[in-house]
């Protein structure tokens, strides 16, 4: 198991509750019931019922790893309602999870926010790199559009001159290197 931070600790003392046991589990809200034995004879007998609990290893998602916890039955049908044990720590309500429930689900904050920056900084240095590419295909563009007009230009030069002798422009053609 992991190490409980120490306010979870400190708080986890001072717990009055009938059910601590409750506190160190999944238990969603399912506490120690009291009641009575009623025979034929209707002599009334004081008795207590415990919620249905089961050890399981839930997979977390976003831990990475399996978590070892207590839990009763109506949790498990509220982690399979809500798609993972990951989803119910974060969307349920926190009295109904308890010290231990509160401990998993700052876990799972915590490596879900780690995972999130790195999420971004991979998509700011993939935006970085596609920008500089958009950059520098638009300035080739940009080349070969002035290599275009410069064609365009020789082209027309040397039709001008063709036509009316050497008086179509003051300057001689370019002569290109290539």
């Amino acid at each position: 198991m992991f190490p409980t931070p120490p306010i979870l600790a400190s708080a986890l003392s001072k717990i009055s509750t009938p059910f601590r046991r409750s506190q160190l589990g999944l238990f969603h809200g399912k506490t120690k019931q009291y009641g009575n034995n009623v025979p034929h004879s209707k002599h009334k007998t004081r008795r207590t019922w415990l919620p249905n609990v089961h050890t399981k290893r839930l997979t977390s998602d976003a831990l990475g790893h399996d978590v070892k916890v207590k839990l009763t039955t109506r949790a498990l049908k509220t982690i399979n309602k809500h798609g993972g044990v990951d989803n119910y720590l974060l969307r349920t309500k926190p009295d109904l999870l308890g010290i231990e429930g509160m401990r998993l689900r700052i876990l799972v904050r915590e490596r879900l926010d780690v995972k999130r920056a790195e999420e971004e900084a991979l998509a700011q240095a993939e935006a970085k790199v596609q920008l500089e590419k958009e950059m520098k295909e638009a300035k080739q563009q940009r080349r070969a559009k002035v290599v275009h007009a410069r064609k365009l230009r020789e082209a027309r030069q040397n039709i001008t001159g063709g036509i009316f002798g050497s008086m179509g422009s003051s300057t001689p053609p370019r002569v290109n290197a290539s």
